[in-house]
């Protein structure tokens, strides 16, 4: 029905940056909330940002400051800039849209994940 297709995730060290993107295709009716959460090893998955359909944006706090989430709603796209990545970073991330189908359906669906490693 929905598919999310992360890329960007890489290798980087401490102070550097990623961009990360996830386009959404299938059979979209229309997208409503979207973000990235990411799980490192061992620790329970946590929201790391969201946007609105309006382009309200949410953070966790230790990301506030040094991480942009963006959409591109013509696309069915959104980013996420990394700037001054720290080792905490390192983690999974995962792309989340609220989307409903063109049978009118409303549910999330999630990528299949990008890794980030950030390390000297």
């Amino acid at each position: 029905q929905v598919q999310l297709v992360e890329s960007g995730g890489g290798l980087v060290q401490p102070g550097g940056s990623l961009r990360l993107s996830c386009a959404a295709s299938g059979s979209i009716f229309s997208i409503g909330d979207m973000g990235w959460y990411r799980q490192a090893p061992g620790k329970e998955r946590e929201l790391v940002a969201t946007i609105t359909s309006g382009g309200i944006t949410n953070y966790v706090d230790s990301v506030k400051g040094r991480f942009t989430i963006s959409r591109d709603n013509a696309m069915n796209k959104v980013s996420l800039q990394m700037n001054s990545l720290k080792p905490e970073d390192t983690a999974v991330y995962y792309c989340n849209a609220e989307a409903k189908n063109i049978w009118m359906r409303i549910q999330n669906y999630w990528g299949q994940g990008t890794q980030v490693i950030v390390s000297s």
